[in-house]
Formats: C-alpha cells, sequence, structure tokens
C-alpha cells in the first residue's frame, strides 16, 4: 500500500482507505460483522476511516471496530448540522466513540461552515482534532468550496471524483494543490457508473502491467494515478472487496510506464469509464 503525505498536515495516508456510508449503518449481527472488514482494511494497510453522523450508527459501528486498535488508525469523521448544541453533541458522541481523537475532523457539505469551524478549531487547540476538513459533493457547490478552501483553518477536503463526475478538476484540485491540501475523494466506485449493458472485465494485455482484475480496481487505479489524490475511501460490507479495493493501492499508476505501453492501453484505458462491478 503506497502512502501519500496528507498535503501540509504532516500526516501520512494509505491511498486507500474505507468509507462508511450506508455499509456501517447496522446494528446486531451485522454490526459484528463488520469487524471483519475493518480487520481486512488493517491486514491491507488500508487503515484511514472515514464516517458521520449522517450516516446513521456508522460512527459508533466503525469506533467497535477500532477498539484495541485506535492508534492504528487514521479516523475522518465530520460535523453535519446548522444547530449549534446539535454540532456539540455531534462531537461529543464522535470523540467518545474514538477515544478522544478526531485525526480529521470535517465540516459536512459546507452546512454553517464558518460556525463549524470555530468549533473545530476550538477541538484542535485542546488536542482533540489534528486536521480540520470540509466536504461537498455537488458541482453547484463548487464555488463556495472554494472559498471554504481558503480560509485558514481549512487543511483539507473531501470531493467527488470519478469518470462521470469530474468537475473537480477544473478548480477545485488544482486549488487544494496550491493551497496544500490534503485531498480525500469519495464516489471514487459508484453504482450509477454502471454501464447501460454491463460487460464482464476482461484483463488485457492493458490492464496487466498495472495489477488490474476488476472494474472497481480500474476506476481506484484511475483516480489514484492523479497524485494530488490523496485518499480514496470507497465503502464495502465485504472483507473480499475490501481486500480487493486495498489491491489498487500500489504502483505503477496509469501513464508511468513506457510510452509503447501508454500507447497500447490507451483504448482499453477509455473503456475503464464503463465498469461493471460497482459494488457496496
Amino acid at each position: 500500500m503506497e502512502r501519500r503525505a496528507f498535503g501540509k498536515t504532516g500526516l501520512q495516508v494509505p491511498v486507500v482507505g474505507m468509507g462508511t456510508w450506508q455499509t456501517f449503518d447496522v446494528t446486531g449481527a451485522a454490526a459484528c460483522d463488520r469487524t471483519q472488514v475493518t480487520d481486512a482494511a488493517f491486514d491491507t494497510g488500508a487503515t484511514f476511516f472515514d464516517s458521520s453522523p449522517m450516516y446513521g450508527s456508522a460512527e459508533r459501528v466503525l469506533g467497535s471496530t477500532l477498539r484495541g486498535r485506535r492508534d492504528r488508525a487514521l479516523v475522518a469523521t465530520k460535523v453535519w448540522t446548522s444547530n449549534d448544541r446539535d454540532a456539540e453533541r455531534q462531537m461529543t458522541a464522535a470523540l467518545a466513540y474514538f477515544d478522544r481523537c478526531v485525526d480529521v475532523y470535517q465540516v459536512h457539505n459546507l452546512l454553517s461552515w464558518k460556525k463549524r469551524l470555530d468549533q473545530l478549531e476550538r477541538l484542535k487547540g485542546a488536542g482533540a482534532v489534528r486536521v480540520i476538513g470540509i466536504t461537498h459533493y455537488s458541482a453547484s457547490s463548487s464555488d463556495d468550496l472554494l472559498r471554504a478552501m481558503k480560509d485558514p483553518r481549512v487543511e483539507a477536503v473531501q470531493i467527488p471524483y470519478n469518470p462521470k463526475e469530474r468537475w473537480v478538476e477544473s478548480a477545485v484540485l488544482p486549488a487544494a494543490a496550491d493551497l496544500g491540501l490534503g485531498v480525500i475523494v469519495m464516489r471514487a466506485v459508484r453504482r450509477r457508473i454502471v454501464a447501460p449493458q454491463r460487460r464482464p472485465f476482461r484483463r488485457t494485455g492493458a490492464a496487466g502491467p498495472f495489477g488490474i482484475t476488476s472494474w472497481p480496481q480500474a476506476l481506484l487505479k484511475w483516480i489514484l494515478s492523479d497524485s494530488r489524490c490523496h485518499v480514496a475511501i470507497p465503502a464495502t460490507s465485504s472483507p473480499v472487496h475490501m481486500r480487493a479495493n486495498a489491491a489498487a493501492g500500489a504502483g505503477p499508476w496509469l501513464g508511468l510506464l513506457s510510452a509503447h505501453t501508454s500507447r497500447a492501453s490507451s483504448g482499453t484505458l477509455r473503456e475503464w469509464n464503463r465498469p461493471e462491478e460497482a459494488y457496496p
């Protein structure tokens, strides 16, 4: 697993981590089963975990799977409310789940972001937060995101990026690089990217040099071949899929082989805009 500098934050992050949207919003036996997914993440070095109070029980379930090994993980979560008191409650709960420290604490979808940054700055001053970040999912809010990224308290940004959602390429990714922000990629592997007529993945000569054996791996390789993207966080409820995702976290990266290989690969790489196996 390759690790990258997370902007200017001083953190080193694995290029593949794990999200928890939907997949960790579970109870009972299913919640216990999620420990196996976290086990697979640790086994493969994919030890960057992202959550949010917006995801139902996900923070609590993730926290329970990290017991006894929290110090070996990087945890990112979010605050998601316009109400100041609710924000305090969310932060108190998250700190309880994650052993009194959140490595990357983000303002989810820029909701009341200036007030939330004030609160997160106080937590950082108290040693409970290491890095402050912001997130947004929508191209229509790109201008707001760019403005918030310029706040000196903001050290990281989480954005969607995949072959169907490329709006961050024009301004957000360049600004993040210029500002030295850590970049987390959500929506790296999505069901909506599935082709209208599904095709099985064919491991051609073009895919072989990159170690790609599935469409999700192709997508992750495509994203992580941009060195401005520091960690991608596909969510999964399957230990098998977790291991498969993590296998995309090492080079060589697309475009870094010889010119001859790149020319031979170009047609196949274009096809990777149409994955079949966008799994949870």
